[in-house]
């Protein structure tokens, strides 16, 4: 899996966060949309750790209030995402506790092997 960006677990150790997860914490995403006339993008937000007992809402109104303003203006996707967006983010957002667990409970990966380099002789160059 690559490199995901989460916010809310700087500081944490691995077994911190389990620790929350079993208080009831998740990792949620929220949606976003921007409209440019005939282009509409529909992209998921970083993942947010969200503390047992806190609320999702307050996180995503940012990506609400951009897709308010930005995300209706594309013919014909732009409405369609934006109701999907907000819809989603008033959900409470994209659950990813599960996947993002797993990665927790997995062992690292050991970095890939670099092949040996093999020093090549000098040239004598004519001048």
């Amino acid at each position: 899996m690559a490199k995901t960006k989460i916010i809310g677990v700087e500081g944490l150790t691995a077994d911190q966060i389990r620790f929350e997860l079993q208080r009831g914490g998740r990792f949620i995403l929220f949606q976003y949309c921007v409209s440019v006339i005939f282009v509409t993008f529909k992209r998921p937000s970083p993942v947010y750790f969200i503390r047992a007992g806190e609320s999702p809402l307050g996180k995503s109104l940012s990506f609400t209030l951009l897709t308010l303003v930005a995300g209706w203006w594309g013919i014909p996707w732009g409405p369609i995402y934006s109701v999907q967006s907000i819809y989603s983010n008033l959900s409470g957002g994209k659950d990813v506790t599960k996947d993002i667990a797993a990665t927790l409970n997995s062992p690292p990966k050991p970095a890939p092997a670099r092949p040996a380099t093999v020093a090549k002789p000098l040239e004598k160059t004519l001048v």
